[in-house]
């Protein structure tokens, strides 16, 4: 059985990265979306919020499991018997973040390979922090946010306002 797992702190989860799942279920026989926290980022969403969201944007894709972890995820996909990641790379900076992460994960366990996918063209500037300042100042984010989570993100980031 192939597995892959995508990491990501999903907060929140947007179009783009429904669209990286949808293409990565489609190449391996189960995917692993993995809530993951990065030391960079403040987060708006708990964990459960996150996990919740993704649930709702992906429950018409069979093959996924969703989950959690506070390691390194390279170390989640070792303890699972992954053996490829998936990311998603939208653009330089994304690319440098990235290049970056898989050379630590290479001298961690050189047999978990890394995978990139782009996303579509309709997607590819899309990002999380993005649609928090949208919805802050009042903007339309229904081009970007799966509809069956935009009330709920929205009412999560105008509680911090």
């Amino acid at each position: 059985m192939r597995k892959a797992m995508y990491p990501g702190t999903f907060d929140p989860i947007t179009k783009g990265h429904v669209d990286v799942i949808e293409r990565a279920a489609n190449l391996v026989d189960t995917l692993y979306v993995v809530v993951a926290d990065n030391m960079h980022k403040s987060r708006s969403f708990s964990v459960d919020q996150r996990i919740d969201f993704v649930q709702k944007a992906t429950k018409h894709i069979p093959n996924i499991v969703i989950t959690s972890t506070s390691d390194l995820v390279v170390r989640f996909a070792q303890e699972h018997d992954i053996q490829l990641l998936v990311r998603g790379l939208r653009n330089i900076q994304d690319y440098e973040n990235e290049y970056a992460l898989y050379q630590y994960n290479r001298n961690i366990n050189p047999n978990i390979e890394t995978v990139i996918l782009f996303p579509s063209s309709r997607n590819h500037f899309v990002s999380s922090s993005a649609i928090k300042e949208l919805i802050f100042h009042g903007a339309e984010i229904d081009l970007y946010i799966p509809e069956i989570i935009i009330e709920d993100v929205k009412k999560g980031i105008l509680s911090h306002k």
